[in-house]
């Protein structure tokens, strides 16, 4: 679930559509702080993942 969540902020990106890459991006950071919490991924990698794509989001 985690990477169909990430998958489509990076489709949203790829398309260059900012409005729906920040509402995919929105969607997603909530699911991926949860299964960090709950160790299904670990911390430092949630936080690469909404580090990397905030900034794509931001360069667009």
């Amino acid at each position: 679930m985690v990477r169909t969540f990430i998958k489509k902020v990076y489709l949203a990106i790829a398309a260059g559509d900012k409005e729906a890459a920040q509402k995919a991006f929105n969607d997603m950071q909530p699911i991926v702080d949860r299964h960090a919490t709950k160790g299904l991924i670990h911390k430092n990698k949630a936080a690469r993942h909404k580090a990397n794509l905030a900034a794509q989001i931001k360069a667009m």
